[in-house]
């Protein structure tokens, strides 16, 4: 089991930055690939990005590639995802998700999820 926690949403003007961060709580948290996925109001869940278990691969949304960077401390159970150059088609709430074995872009693949934390970029 593992409990995942995100904290860094907000609200920020187009052309802004956010950081979000998701925690951990496995001690086995640094065999998990672990990806990024976000829902805006009335549209689906939507595949952000991912990162492997050790950190040396990452695969990107083509809405996001270039503005967003993901990335993990295994040491300290938590993975990144630095939003910049922030849109408002980004607002969203956001979710970190964790799988066994590699990255995926479905969701329906990750077996852990957190609660969500809300991006709001105003225009």
């Amino acid at each position: 089991q593992v409990l995942l926690i995100e904290s860094g949403g907000g609200l920020v003007p187009a052309g802004g930055s956010l950081r979000l961060s998701c925690s951990g709580s496995a001690h086995t948290f640094s065999r998990y690939a672990m990806g990024w996925f976000r829902q805006a109001p009335g549209k689906g869940r939507e595949f952000v990005a991912h990162i492997s278990w050790s950190g040396g691969t990452t695969f990107y949304a083509n809405s996001v590639k270039g503005r967003f960077t993901i990335s993990r401390d295994n040491a300290k159970n938590t993975v990144a995802l630095q939003m910049n150059t922030l849109k408002p088609e980004d607002t969203a709430v956001y979710y970190c998700a964790a799988r066994d074995y590699s990255g995926s872009i479905y969701d329906y693949e990750y077996d852990y999820w957190g609660q969500g934390t809300q991006v709001t970029v105003s225009s």
